[in-house]
């Protein structure tokens, strides 16, 4: 491919660094972790910025810093803490790898963030991206940081064809960023890219009116900035079926089962859930449907024949009511999980275990908050709400 970024004169590329380096001062994001170049805040918030928006991010990062405030913190934090500081972000593998790093730089690093591309590397979850932020923003050096919204921009600039959904494209938009990164503010450099690429240089229509780069653009000079980035589809999500159990002892205190760690989602509490076939998944739908017009609790009980219909340990112990709670739906990269809601009572006080072989727990509203909820538990939790018509438990 033609690398046109090697065609630029050493003058013109002094002055697109200029431009872009005085727009960055002038209109820089104010976010929390870039009051200071601490590698531990810079880290932390860039991982939690993967697969999540910065309004999201900025709360968080507030708690986290607040609850760990060093990297001896962290590496020393039980697990079920961390969990509750990172409930609702998702993608929990990040949290956990962000505690087998701090466990390393305490053990390997003198409990230090390491300074070289090649040490920060090594530590567990840190990948290219994460290296190059960390390089450049907290130790000066010229890493590139190359994420979605830097090879939008870097394409465009260049009308770079390669596939950004390819792995094997990193290395040409890497030959390009080693080429124009400004190598004596390469922190701000990589993080002007950051915010040109999510406020101008969006990925369907490109404020290139506003762009302070825009004169050096290849893709605005040829009026084609929406052909890039060439990106193909990604697989859809599978579709995953479960039913759900929202059960309620004589003490108004729900049910819950904690995740095996080997698991999606693993050590965090749910209601009992058992998956099931497209096929029962909406023979359940359509058997216990019977009209909104009914008040929720209020309802006769099922008829003796349903009693073991529903695929839960010792479900015929339990009055459950006609007709289900509704449907929530939760996409993970990889899967797209259906989840039909069904409320049951005990008629009888117990707080002991439904079925056997897993960790499990009675939690009234007011006791949610001791344990970490993942997002698609906090869905549910809000269904069951709606139907009740109550304030939110949260």
């Amino acid at each position: 491919m033609n690398k046109v970024w090697e065609n630029w004169s050493p003058e013109k590329k002094q002055q697109f660094q200029e431009q872009f380096i005085e727009w960055y001062e002038q209109e820089k994001r104010n976010l929390p972790w870039r009051f200071n170049q601490d590698p531990y805040r810079i880290w932390i918030s860039e991982i939690m910025l993967q697969q999540t928006r910065v309004d999201t991010v900025i709360d968080y990062f507030y708690r986290f810093m607040e609850w760990f405030p060093t990297i001896e913190a962290l590496a020393e934090a039980p697990e079920e803490k961390l969990l509750k500081a990172w409930e609702g972000l998702g993608y929990y593998s990040r949290v956990r790898n962000i505690q087998a790093a701090a466990k390393q730089i305490m053990n390997e690093f003198g409990g230090k963030m390491p300074q070289t591309p090649e040490e920060i590397s090594t530590l567990k979850g840190i990948g290219p991206y994460t290296t190059g932020a960390i390089a450049s923003i907290a130790f000066g050096l010229p890493e590139p940081a190359i994420d979605g919204n830097v090879m939008r921009v870097v394409s465009r600039l260049f009308c770079i064809e390669e596939d950004i959904a390819k792995a094997s494209s990193r290395k040409i938009f890497d030959q390009a960023m080693r080429s124009i990164i400004d190598e004596s503010h390469p922190g701000e450099f990589n993080q002007a890219l950051m915010d040109l690429g999510s406020a101008i240089c969006t990925p369907t229509s490109p404020k290139c009116e506003q762009c302070p780069i825009q004169e050096f653009c290849l893709a605005k000079e040829k009026g084609i900035q929406t052909l890039f980035p060439i990106k193909s589809k990604k697989a859809k999500p599978k579709d995953v079926y479960y039913v759900a159990a929202a059960i309620q002892n004589s003490k108004e205190a729900y049910y819950f089962e904690k995740r095996e760690n080997k698991k999606l989602l693993a050590d965090m509490w749910t209601f009992p859930m058992i998956e099931v076939s497209k096929e029962e998944y909406e023979d359940f739908q359509k058997k216990w449907q019977t009209g909104d017009e009914i008040s929720l609790f209020d309802e006769p009980l099922v008829a003796e024949e349903n009693l073991n219909t529903l695929p839960f340990e010792k479900a015929e112990q339990i009055i459950w009511q006609k007709r289900h709670l509704g449907e929530v739906t939760h996409i993970f990269s990889h899967l797209k999980w259906h989840v039909l809601l069904f409320y049951g009572r005990l008629p009888h006080h117990f707080d002991g275990q439904l079925g056997e072989g897993k960790k499990t727990n009675w939690l009234l509203s007011n006791e949610f908050n001791q344990v970490v909820f993942p997002k698609v538990q906090v869905k549910l939790i809000q269904l069951l709400d709606k139907n009740r018509n109550n304030s939110n438990p949260f």
